[in-house]
């Protein structure tokens, strides 16, 4: 019971401050989420990916096989989600919002601060977390979209569109600098990490904003069901898969504690483009955010005592 108070204290309760201050100063003073989101996009998020992925010592061919091992994770949870919403008689879009909110889980805003604070800023800790959110952004904005029946013109944008995103080539020049052992500049190192040092902060702060922009009319049973299984069965989900790939250590944790995590914004912004019923998304979003200030840290407890 101590080690999950100092996990609540230590790493949930911080994290909660930070979405609560941006929570109340987004409903006060109605902020841009848009340019916020622009300047995380476009900024912070790409030099934070790049000096992590620069300073990790980096395994390649074990980023591989977490590639692959999150690949199969997706493939289960639809499955898993599919037939659940199937189950509960959920029509075509609803069924398909249902599946996609478990599918995609808040591996940055969410993920990457707690990653930060149980890991003590551990550059190979944060690589692996990395990659995580690089898999689920291509993820959310390629299959997320088609799923969604988009027209032909929005499914090519969104595909393509990634690849001219800072984000993508924060992650491939941090890869090629890594790899090659390619050197900077001090002053540049040191002006990136001033940039590194505002991401937890500036993400969390946008998370808040976020979930004060999600609006919804009425509460329906099967979002609570989503909220379950993408905070529970999510992470049971993946004990298995770990226990099956043996992976362990700080690789095996780091993906536990991801794959715990809350249904992402994104899934919520997604459908609000392209679903004729967003706030069912957005149901969702709030409610495994809110129920995941409690599931986490017993995962988080799990993982740091098992793997």
């Amino acid at each position: 019971m101590s080690e999950f108070l100092f996990v609540f204290n230590n790493v949930m309760l911080p994290i909660a401050i930070i979405v609560v201050i941006g929570y109340v100063v987004q409903l006060r003073f109605n902020l841009d989420r848009v340019t916020l989101a622009k300047l995380m996009i476009n900024y912070i998020m790409p030099v934070f990916i790049f000096m992590n992925i620069f300073d990790a010592d980096i395994d390649f061919a074990l980023l591989i096989y977490v590639l692959l091992f999150l690949i199969l994770y997706a493939a289960l949870t639809f499955v898993l989600t599919y037939l659940a919403g199937r189950a509960m008689g959920l029509d075509y879009g609803h069924k398909i919002l249902f599946t996609n909110s478990n599918l995609f889980y808040n591996a940055g805003n969410y993920g990457v601060p707690v990653n930060d604070l149980v890991f003590r800023s551990d550059p190979y800790a944060m690589s692996i977390q990395i990659m995580m959110v690089f898999f689920q952004n291509m993820f959310a904005y390629s299959y997320g979209v088609v799923s969604l029946r988009s027209a032909e013109s929005g499914k090519l944008k969104a595909l393509l569109g990634y690849f001219k995103m800072p984000i993508f080539y924060g992650l491939i020049l941090g890869l090629i600098f890594n790899f090659f052992d390619i050197g900077i500049p001090g002053s540049l190192y040191s002006a990136f990490d001033y940039v590194r040092d505002a991401m937890i902060g500036t993400v969390l702060f946008i998370l808040g904003s976020q979930i004060a922009g999600i609006s919804f009319r009425r509460i329906r049973v099967s979002s609570i069901i989503a909220s379950a299984m993408r905070l529970v069965a999510g992470p049971a989900l993946t004990i298995l898969l770990l226990l099956l790939f043996r992976l362990d250590g700080v690789v095996a944790q780091a993906i536990l504690i991801t794959t715990a995590m809350p249904a992402a914004v994104n899934s919520s912004i997604i459908a609000q483009q392209y679903s004729d019923d967003p706030e069912y998304a957005a149901e969702i979003v709030m409610f495994s955010t809110l129920f995941s200030v409690i599931t986490v840290p017993v995962v988080i407890y799990i993982a740091l005592n098992i793997f």
